[in-house]
C-alpha cells in the first residue's frame, strides 16, 4: 500500500465516492476525502497525494462565485497535469477537468441525459491506459443536464452518446473524465431522485422507474465499472514507483 493517499474532492453530501471508494480502498488505496461544502480546505497542490478523484454534484462546472471551491479543484486539475498525477472525473468532474483545462460546458442542447445508457466507445477507447481494457460494449448510469461542448487542446475522446454527446475523454496523459456514474447505486440515485422529483414531473421523468431500472442493474454495474477502480489504482502506483 502506498504512504500516500488519493485526494477525493467531494462536493456535496448526496454524492459521495460510493462504490469506486469501496474499490479503491478493495484495491489497497487510502482515500484523503475532502469535503469543501462542510468546511474542509484543498491542499495548495498534489505533492502529499498519488492521485485525484474528483466527484459529481448539482452545481455547475462554471459557478465557481456560488461554490468557492470550484476555482481550487480546477487549480488542482492543472497541477495534476504539470506533475502527471493520475486524476478521474466523474459527472461534475469531468465537466471541471474539461473547463480547468480550456474547455466549455453547457446544458445538453438535447436534453437531460437520465437511464441506464449504451457507452458509444470510440475506436481510440481501446488502446487507452484507464479505459481500454474496459472498452467492450457496456451500459452506464447516467444522470446529467450539462455536458462538454467545446473541448480543451488535445482532448483524446473515448466515448461519445449515440447523438454525439461526450462521455468519456482522456484531457491529458494521465487526466480522464467520464460523464456517467460509475459510483452510483440504487441507494445513490434514489436520493437524487427525490431530491429532484419534481422538476423531474415537470420534465416528463419518471423518476421512479428509473431507479428500478438502476437497481436492477446494479450486478451489472458493479461487474462493469468495478475495473475503472482498480485500472486507477495501479495507475497510482506507478506514480510512486517514478
Amino acid at each position: 500500500m502506498s504512504t500516500l493517499p488519493v485526494l477525493v474532492v467531494e462536493h456535496e453530501a448526496s454524492c459521495p465516492p460510493g462504490w469506486v471508494g469501496e474499490w479503491l480502498v478493495d484495491a489497497g488505496v487510502q482515500l484523503d476525502v475532502r469535503r469543501p461544502y462542510a468546511g474542509d480546505t484543498l491542499p495548495a497542490d498534489l505533492h502529499e497525494h498519488t492521485g485525484m478523484l474528483v466527484l459529481g454534484g448539482s452545481m455547475g462546472a462554471h459557478d465557481d462565485a456560488d461554490h468557492a471551491w470550484l476555482a481550487p479543484t480546477k487549480d488542482l486539475v492543472r497541477a495534476a497535469v504539470a506533475t502527471g498525477t493520475p486524476t478521474l472525473g466523474i459527472c461534475l468532474g469531468h465537466q471541471l477537468a474539461a473547463v480547468a483545462l480550456g474547455g466549455q460546458v453547457g446544458p445538453n442542447p438535447g436534453g437531460q441525459q437520465i437511464g441506464v445508457l449504451d457507452v458509444g466507445w470510440t475506436d481510440l477507447a481501446h488502446d487507452d491506459l484507464l479505459l481500454g481494457p474496459l472498452s467492450a460494449p457496456a451500459r452506464a448510469v447516467q444522470w446529467n443536464n450539462d455536458v462538454v461542448v467545446e473541448l480543451p487542446d488535445a482532448t483524446v475522446v473515448l466515448a461519445r452518446t449515440a447523438a454525439g454527446e461526450l462521455q468519456a475523454a482522456r484531457f491529458a496523459p494521465y487526466v480522464w473524465g467520464v460523464q456517467w456514474h460509475p459510483e452510483a447505486g440504487a441507494d445513490i440515485i434514489r436520493t437524487w431522485a427525490e431530491e429532484d422529483r419534481d422538476r423531474a414531473y415537470e420534465r416528463g421523468v419518471d423518476v421512479d422507474a428509473y431507479v428500478a431500472d438502476v437497481a436492477a442493474a446494479e450486478e451489472e454495474q458493479r461487474r462493469t465499472w468495478r475495473g475503472l477502480a482498480t485500472g486507477f489504482a495501479d495507475l497510482t502506483r506507478r506514480v510512486v514507483a517514478w
